[in-house]
């Protein structure tokens, strides 16, 4: 079994959740931001979440302020803000630290998965991890990459 599948981390409303609840789905883990040059890409999330849910594949999304403070407001207020602008129905996490002796476990084993251009740092908001049906950890995405150009990678491990 995938040590992806032992981790756990918090939704938006601070319950426990355990990774585990998704064995057998394909995921795009997602550290977004609602103030970011990159926060449109939520458009396309939903795109890829809507059409692709029916098969097993989910987006997490978990915001992160520790690039630019661009994830300022509380849990709360970020699913208004993507709910109203966007129309997202993936699901919230709590907002968690990417890098540094705060970060989340999740992102440390990610990380560990796949390294980035800056080694295992996450450069900014809006780095993606895509990960198969057994807890793998298939690729990683930099923000730049647009959940449009995704589209095929993610058809492919459904």
């Amino acid at each position: 079994m995938s040590k992806f599948y032992d981790i756990e981390v918090l939704d938006a409303k601070g319950e426990k959740v355990s990774l585990s609840e998704y064995k057998g789905k394909v995921l795009l883990i997602v550290n977004t931001a609602t103030g970011c040059g990159f926060t449109s890409q939520y458009e396309g999330l939903e795109k890829l979440y809507q059409k692709y849910k029916d098969q097993g594949f989910e987006v997490l999304d978990f915001p992160c302020n520790q690039f630019g403070n661009q994830a300022p407001g509380t849990e709360e207020e970020i699913q208004s803000f993507c709910t109203l602008k966007y129309k997202t129905s993936f699901r919230l996490f709590k907002k968690i630290e990417v890098n540094g002796e705060n970060e989340s476990p999740l992102y440390t084993f990610l990380k560990s998965q796949k390294g980035g251009v800056m080694g295992d740092k996450i450069k900014w908001n809006f780095t993606k991890f895509l990960i198969d049906r057994e807890g793998n950890v298939v690729e990683r995405f930099a923000s730049t990459t647009t959940p449009e150009k995704i589209d095929k990678k993610v058809a492919g491990l459904l």
